[in-house]
């Protein structure tokens, strides 16, 4: 099932507190990006609003590491140390595991409309405190504030659509093979829930499974990237709020091959949902079937962008520029191949230029600001890596191709040509802020071009022929195509992909199918019950 996303311009661009005091220090010098008083205001206001937290929460309480054991949260646009969380593992995964155990049976219980209402007031408060929480994610994950609003926005519109779909679980009612059966099909919640989530969408990543999970009757234990848990444990904050009772929801930070391992071993966790990378997901796939659980991955992604000779040009440098160079490069989805056909390459190529040439590089906070930080070294050395393999086999640098003199993990938003299917960049996800362009020549050689990948999760095209639109799309083995749109995601749509993009689908009506099983009663008639088997009677059993 591919998702396809047609527009007609590519427009729509869309427990303890920690102390104000202590993170500012810690904060505190922020050099070149001059801030500081910008981050002690960002530090009291999350203060004030409770929404800094810095421990694990299990069973509805906030605790530390039994250890005591901390692990530091890092600013990537200063190198400066917010705070330190809990550094958790196998001990407290188990406990909470064991406290959505404990609260599986009272929540499922629960009718849909009840846990819709908590769902609900869940939404409501993360728009309440979207503000808060888009600077907290500027804070841990570096990305633009407008761009972390936006983020807010878009994991609460999971919360708000799944609120709603908890009430259209239905089941079914199948023609029996004799007179006297009725046979019926109850959906029910899976089970206990293990999340781990990345670093790149600390908010929405964590709500798209959550809020489906919760919905279907489901308990859940997440596991944050170590690199930003101070925005699961801010959500983790507001569910309890909402109303959402002890157990449902607990977090657990720190020590990721332990919490993994717990989760993966446990007979009491009966579903795995991921999202990072292929290699990860793979493993935690063979791991799941120790205990055979039921598994869903969103895995890597290298996204073709196709741009054919009679595309709009403004509409595709728009919508390259989004769908390349959002988060700083770092999504899932994010057009790691530029394909453009011979006849437009060089128009394109110069405005796609002019475009990228204007970004701004900068700290998050700072106005105008359109491109942040890499998470980190690795990151940045990755990236570096992919500009000169693929230099080192003839691709020429249009712009950029060097870290950025802001320093730290500021690297340059960048455009390579001539590249070629055999380089690395062509091959992997680069997960950075580098755009290779490479021609070719008739439809049949992109369609070839784009497909000639493991991966499968997202693709786009430009072209202005309605016929080549519904015609590529689907000979592109994807599971999200964009025509004419940069940005494919929303929380209406299937989210997923082919090949070795993952399994399932998250958002959308599909996404509930991930948390439940199909349960199918066998009922025999007798003299003292008998069922109606004609017209079409609403029975109600009590």
């Amino acid at each position: 099932m591919a998702t396809m996303l047609m527009m007609t311009r590519a427009s729509r661009m869309a427990c303890f507190r920690v102390s104000a005091t202590s993170v500012y220090r810690a904060l505190s010098p922020l050099s070149s990006c001059q801030i500081s008083t910008q981050a002690e205001s960002v530090a009291d206001r999350l203060n004030a609003s409770g929404l800094l937290r810095n421990q694990g929460l299990i069973g509805g309480k906030w605790m530390d590491a039994h250890d005591r054991k901390t692990l530091k949260v890092d600013n990537p646009a200063t190198g400066q140390t917010i705070t330190n969380v809990s550094y958790m593992g196998t001990r407290e995964a188990s406990e909470a595991i064991s406290s959505a155990y404990d609260a599986l049976p009272s929540w499922s219980k629960l009718t849909a409309t009840e846990r819709s209402k908590c769902l609900r007031k869940w939404y409501d408060l993360i728009i309440e405190y979207k503000e808060e929480l888009g600077k907290l994610i500027t804070l841990e994950q570096g990305k633009p504030l407008k761009e972390a609003i936006g983020e807010v926005v878009y994991g609460a519109g999971f919360i708000e659509f799944f609120a709603e779909e908890a009430k259209r679980v239905y089941g079914d009612i199948i023609p029996a093979t004799l007179s006297d059966r009725r046979l019926f099909v109850l959906k029910q919640p899976v089970g206990v829930v293990g999340a781990i989530t990345p670093w790149n969408f600390p908010l929405a990543m964590i709500t798209r499974k959550a809020a489906p999970a919760l919905a279907s009757g489901c308990t859940i234990v997440i596991k944050p990237s170590e690199y930003t848990p101070l925005t699961a444990l801010a959500a983790a904050e507001l569910s309890l709020r909402a109303g959402i009772p002890p157990g449902v929801v607990n977090v657990v930070m720190g020590n990721a091959a332990e919490i993994g391992e717990a989760l993966m071993t446990s007979t009491k966790v009966r579903k795995i949902t991921f999202t990072g990378s292929t290699a990860v997901g793979k493993k935690l796939m063979a791991d799941a079937a120790g205990t055979v659980k039921k598994v869903s991955l969103e895995l890597g992604g290298n996204a073709p962008c196709v741009v054919f000779n009679d595309a709009d040009l403004d509409v595709a440098v728009k919508g390259t520029l989004a769908a390349k160079f959002r988060n700083s490069g770092q999504t899932c989805v994010c057009a790691n191949r530029v394909l453009v056909q011979e006849g437009i390459y060089e128009k394109f190529a110069n405005g796609f230029a002019k475009a990228v040439q204007s970004l701004q590089v900068g700290d998050g906070f700072s106005e105008g600001v359109a491109q942040g930080p890499l998470i980190n070294d690795a990151a940045l050395h990755k990236v570096e890596s992919f500009v000169q393999d693929a230099i080192s086999k003839g691709a020429k640098v249009l712009l950029g191709g060097k870290r950025h003199k802001l320093g730290m993990t500021f690297y340059e938003p960048t455009i390579i040509t001539d590249v070629k299917s055999e380089m690395l960049i062509s091959r992997e996800e680069v997960f950075g802020p580098v755009a290779p362009i490479q021609p070719f020549k008739t439809e049949e050689d992109a369609i070839r071009l784009a497909n000639d990948t493991n991966a499968g999760l997202a693709a786009y095209i430009f072209t202005s022929n309605i016929q080549r639109s519904w015609r590529v799309s689907e000979a592109l083995e994807y599971g999200i195509v964009g025509v004419n749109e940069g940005l494919v995601s929303t929380e209406v749509a299937p989210f997923g992909g082919f090949k070795q993009s993952g399994l399932g689908r998250e958002g959308s009506k599909y996404g509930m199918d991930e948390y439940l099983e199909n349960n199918g009663p066998f009922v025999r008639s007798s003299s003292t019950c008998s069922l109606p088997c004609e017209g079409r009677n609403a029975l109600h059993m009590v």
